[in-house]
């Protein structure tokens, strides 16, 4: 039985994978969206909706605990200023995946992963640039 055990492990180290989610959440608070798998999706999902809900406290304490995922200084003041401006009303679900098809090497389902509520003008951007 497996109680208690929860969460992918994507055939990685445990470093390697809480690493990789540690960048994809970075990568998301950053560019408000990025192309992945649809079950990297799911668990970064999971890492920046309690992230995006630490930034919404605003304390010190959330600052310091939300510091051990987001490692770049720019990213974590977005977090607690931006971002917490924009989700403050929201009581949770700050994510959305979109799925777009599946990956021509190894066929594998690929999506979007994207911050809901995003401004227009970021929203248009990555759209152009594909």
């Amino acid at each position: 039985m497996r109680h208690g055990v929860a969460g992918r492990k994507f055939s990685r180290t445990s470093a390697h994978r809480e690493a990789m989610m540690d960048n994809m959440v970075i990568s998301l608070l950053r560019h408000e969206r990025i192309r992945t798998t649809v079950p990297k999706a799911k668990e970064a999902r999971k890492l920046a909706d309690r992230v995006i809900t630490l930034g919404k406290k605003g304390s010190l304490h959330a600052r310091r605990l939300a510091s051990k995922t987001v490692h770049d200084k720019d990213v974590l003041s977005k977090l607690f200023s931006t971002l917490a401006e924009r989700y403050g009303a929201r009581p949770g679900g700050y994510t959305r995946i979109v799925r777009i098809g599946r990956r021509l090497g190894d066929s594998a389902e690929m999506a979007y992963l994207e911050l809901v509520d995003r401004p227009e003008t970021a929203a248009a951007a990555p759209a152009e640039a594909e």
